[in-house]
C-alpha cells in the first residue's frame, strides 16, 4: 500500500525537533536532573504559574470536550492585540496555523516563498501539499525582504517571514516591512510568523495591516515566553474572511481545553513575562560577550537563541551530549558548521560555555582566536 502514496510524500523530509531530555537520560544513563536542555527555545523559568493554577482545576473537568471554537480564549487574545474574536484562529502550536494555510492555499504546482535560512517547516508544509518552496538568499542571516519581493511569481501563493527569524535571531525593521507590503502583489498571502515577538523591547508592528483588510496573517504562540511548549497551542491573527476560511480546516477540538486554560490565565501573567525577558536579556548577553571572548562568530540575536559559528556543528553537538548539555546543531538548516544555543538560567548558561571552553581547549569547537 505504501508505493500508491503520493510521490510528493514520499519525498518529503521529516522535522527533526531538539533531542528529549528522557531520550538522552536513556542513552548515556543519566539521571534526568543532570541534564540541561538548551535546544529548543524553552523557556527555562517554567510554565507560568497562574496557567499551571488554571490547568490543575481544569484537569477535573478532563473528561468533558473542550469548547471547539475556544471562544474564552480567542476573545481574551483580541481583546489584548485590539482586533475582533472573529481575527483569531486557534492552532495546536502556532505550527499548525502554517498547515491551516496549506490547507486552504497551497497546492502542486503553487510555490511559496522564504528566506534561505528560515523555519524548517515552512518548507515541509509546502512539501506536504505539493508546493514549490523558493528559498531567497538571507544576507547577514537576515531576510531580504526586496529580494522575496522580486522572487514572486504568478505562482506564488504565500511568502513566509519569521520576524525575529528562527534559527538566526535576526529581525527586519518597520521600514523593510512597509516597502515589501507596499509593493507586494494582492495574489500573495503574506505569513508573519512572530513566535519570539514577546522577546522585543520594540517590535514591528505588522497588525495594522490585518485590521485594514490586507492578505496577512501573524502567527504568534504561548510556548515561548509563557513556558506552554507542552500545551501545544498558538494562534494566528488574521482578517475575518481569511479565518472563516482556515477554521473550516482545522479538525474539530484542535485546541485542547487544558492548553486553552493555561494560555488563558498565562495571559494575565505578566509578572512572568517580565521575568522571562529579563532572564533572557541578561543570559543572551552573557553568552554573547563569552563567544566574543572565546574568538567565535555568532549572529547577534534578537530573540531567546543564539547562532554559533564552532567549526563542526555535529561534532561538538555529540561532544556536549556526552557532559549532559543538549544544544542543536543545524546541518539540516545547510550551516554545518553551526549551533543554536537557547538561553537557559544563568546556571545553565555557565555550564554550557564552561563545557564548551573545555571543548576548544582541545580542539572540537574551532574558534577565531
Amino acid at each position: 500500500m505504501w508505493k500508491t502514496a503520493h510521490e510528493h510524500i514520499l519525498r518529503l523530509t521529516v522535522y527533526e525537533p531538539g533531542k528529549p531530555v528522557e531520550e538522552l537520560a536513556r542513552d548515556l544513563g543519566l539521571q534526568e536532573e543532570e541534564i540541561i536542555k538548551l535546544a529548543s527555545n524553552e523557556n527555562p523559568l517554567g510554565p507560568s504559574p497562574m496557567a499551571l493554577d488554571a490547568m490543575r482545576k481544569t484537569l477535573e473537568r478532563a473528561h468533558f470536550y473542550p469548547d471547539g471554537g475556544g471562544y474564552e480564549l480567542r476573545g481574551a487574545v483580541a481583546k489584548t492585540l485590539g482586533v475582533e474574536r472573529e481575527n483569531i484562529v486557534l492552532g495546536n502550536g502556532s505550527n499548525e496555523i502554517i498547515e491551516f494555510i496549506g490547507h486552504a492555499f497551497l497546492g502542486l504546482g503553487d510555490e511559496v516563498v522564504v528566506a534561505c535560512h528560515s523555519f524548517a517547516v515552512y518548507k515541509l508544509m509546502a512539501q506536504l501539499f505539493g508546493a514549490d518552496t523558493v528559498e531567497v538568499p538571507d544576507p547577514a542571516f537576515t531576510a531580504d525582504l526586496d529580494a522575496m519581493l522580486a522572487a514572486i511569481t504568478p505562482k506564488t501563493r504565500a511568502v513566509f517571514i519569521a520576524n525575529p527569524n528562527n534559527p538566526t535571531g535576526t529581525m527586519v525593521g518597520q521600514e523593510a516591512i512597509d516597502r515589501f507590503m507596499a509593493a507586494v502583489p494582492d495574489h500573495v498571502l503574506v505569513v508573519f510568523d512572530e513566535a519570539y515577538h514577546e522577546f522585543l523591547d520594540k517590535a514591528p508592528d505588522v497588525l495594522p495591516y490585518v485590521r485594514s483588510g490586507r492578505n496577512v496573517v501573524v502567527m504568534r504562540t504561548f510556548s515561548k515566553i509563557m513556558g506552554l511548549a507542552n500545551l501545544r497551542i498558538g494562534y494566528g491573527i488574521t482578517t475575518p474572511e481569511i479565518a472563516a476560511v482556515l477554521q473550516r480546516t482545522r479538525q474539530p477540538f484542535n485546541a485542547n481545553g487544558i492548553a486553552q486554560a493555561g494560555a488563558l490565565a498565562g495571559l494575565l501573567d505578566e509578572d512572568h513575562m517580565i521575568r522571562t525577558r529579563e532572564l533572557t536579556d541578561e543570559g543572551r548577553a552573557y553568552l554573547e560577550r563569552e563567544f566574543q571572548t572565546m574568538g567565535l562568530e555568532f549572529v547577534p540575536s534578537f530573540a531567546n537563541f543564539v547562532l554559533v559559528k564552532v567549526g563542526d556543528g555535529k561534532l561538538v553537538f555529540d561532544a556536549m551530549l556526552r557532559k549532559g548539555i543538549i544544544l542543536r546543531a543545524m546541518g539540516s538548516y545547510g550551516l554545518p558548521e553551526w549551533i543554536r544555543i537557547s538561553v537557559g538560567t544563568m546556571d545553565q548558561n555557565r555550564r554550557c560555555i564552561a563545557e564548551l571552553k573545555k571543548l576548544a581547549e582541545t580542539g572540537i569547537v574551532s574558534t577565531n582566536g
